[in-house]
């Protein structure tokens, strides 16, 4: 379907982080946009505030007139839902073009130059990162991000100039196999979605069967040391980066008064005294991809050096909420024992000699059966955890698999807590608090506001 003969497009699952980028694309191309989503939230609010024509009752009927003729309608749907869906089934049995998030973003890389960040995890702070350093400099982009941008308060950006187009590549459900990468950066390869992959070995061979698909006249940039032999086209650039070694890496880390700095070392051009907008050891790594991306599209070594001072962050990602003498808290998306393990290491170099106390909301029951271990071994590195129970997203419970796997795994001596979500404010009430954070990608971030305000209180 030609994007240019297209009216109306109706997504299914619009509130999605990705999905609702997708919305706010085409409602600036002037398109009717409608969709369903299963609950409400203040993202889809601000969606329908956008011109978004979005209900929550799974149901056919309540579709507008603009989204029912197929010659003019393409439907955008999101692996989570299940193929039972009302309207889903309609629009099959209407002849509708249906397509998946994934397929029309890879539709977006054809018309552009995609850079295009995959990896297990830090994909989402390193592309907006680097949709930050191209659109604060002379070359702009297009960019579908994976979180809300502090500096944007949006997960789209958009230009009428520039042909570069940063995307997010999902692995889950195999979505990035339809990107067409100009240039892509992989941060991890650790294991993950194992209901869909089945074994480590197919996740793998899912990230090598990426690689093929960067274009001939484009580069990898692939964090050293990663488990991955990549299949690459001839004429496809391989570089490697990491934070102490690699093509494109740091030295003279400076970590202290709250501050990062750093020298970036690259075969493009060397960048002294870095500063990290957001000081967090992690965001060294990401944001080394983030610059050997944004050198390598054009974007000189003066704007990524001011970019990457006044880059604000990602909404959950690492993200201060109070932050002052007495108590610092924070809310972050970590959700694989990976990330929570890195998570908390910047924790402890930021705050060394204070008691680190975490909130974590397990994230789907096969993750949790599959990485229990692996998560109670990232969490005993902390003086305190308090569990919930997990976050089923869109899958049944599993017998004997609880948030309880992970507690009885936790390190002997360690101070654990196992609640219900909802008891969590009033628990931490009776806590003397130094450093919390709230872990997890499900809806523990309903919670923020109100242990906010017990924090502010004491």
């Amino acid at each position: 379907m030609d994007v240019n003969t297209l009216t109306s497009v109706y997504f299914i699952g619009a509130g999605g982080i990705g999905m609702s980028a997708l919305v706010r694309y085409f409602l600036s191309k002037g398109k009717k946009v409608g969709g369903y989503d299963r609950t409400p939230s203040e993202l889809t609010e601000k969606l329908i505030a956008e011109g978004a024509d979005i209900h929550y009752e799974e149901n056919a009927d309540l579709m507008g007139e603009d989204f029912r003729c197929p010659d003019k309608t393409l439907v955008v749907y999101t692996p989570a839902i299940p193929d039972t869906h009302q309207e889903l089934v309609y629009f099959r049995e209407n002849g509708f073009e249906i397509q998946k998030r994934s397929q029309v973003l890879g539709m977006l890389t054809r018309s552009g130059k995609g850079l295009c960040v995959a990896g297990t995890h830090g994909k989402t702070t390193t592309s907006t990162m680097t949709a930050h350093l191209l659109h604060q400099s002379h070359v702009g982009c297009n960019a579908f991000l994976g979180g809300i941008s502090k500096n944007y308060g949006t997960n789209l950006l958009l230009s009428e100039s520039s042909d570069y187009i940063v995307i997010e590549a999902d692995e889950f459900d195999r979505s990035f196999h339809w990107l067409s990468p100009y240039i892509s950066v992989i941060t991890a390869t650790d294991p993950d979605h194992l209901d869909i992959y089945g074994t480590k070995e197919a996740y793998l061979d899912s990230f090598r069967k990426y690689t093929s698909l960067i274009r001939p006249d484009g580069a990898l940039i692939m964090r050293k040391g990663i488990e991955l032999q990549p299949a690459l086209q001839e004429g496809v650039k391989l570089y490697s980066y990491s934070k102490e070694e690699g093509d494109f890496h740091a030295e003279n880390i400076r970590i202290g008064n709250g501050e990062i700095y750093f020298d970036y070392v690259s075969p493009l051009g060397n960048i002294r005294d870095v500063q990290l907008g957001v000081p967090v050891s992690i965001n060294i790594e990401n944001g080394i991809a983030a610059m050997a991306l944004a050198q390598m599209s054009g974007v000189s070594n003066e704007e990524i050096k001011r970019g990457m001072a006044s880059f604000r962050g990602v909404d959950r990602r690492f993200d201060f909420k109070i932050k002052n003498d007495k108590v610092v808290f924070l809310s972050d998306y970590a959700h694989h024992p990976s990330e929570i393990k890195q998570s908390i290491l910047s924790l402890r170099a930021l705050y060394a000699g204070k008691k680190l106390t975490a909130v974590f909301q397990p994230h789907l029951y096969t993750r949790t059966r599959d990485f229990y271990k692996e998560f109670a071994e990232s969490l005993s590195l902390l003086d305190e955890v308090i569990l919930t129970d997990i976050y089923p997203a869109r899958e049944q419970p599993i017998p004997g698999v609880t948030s309880r796997l992970i507690y009885d795994n936790l390190r002997p001596g360690i101070e654990k807590t196992l609640c219900r979500k909802e008891e969590v404010p009033s628990l931490l009430a009776q806590k003397d608090i130094e450093v919390l954070i709230t872990l997890g990608a499900g809806d523990i971030e309903n919670y923020v506001p109100q242990i906010c305000e017990i924090l502010d209180k004491k």
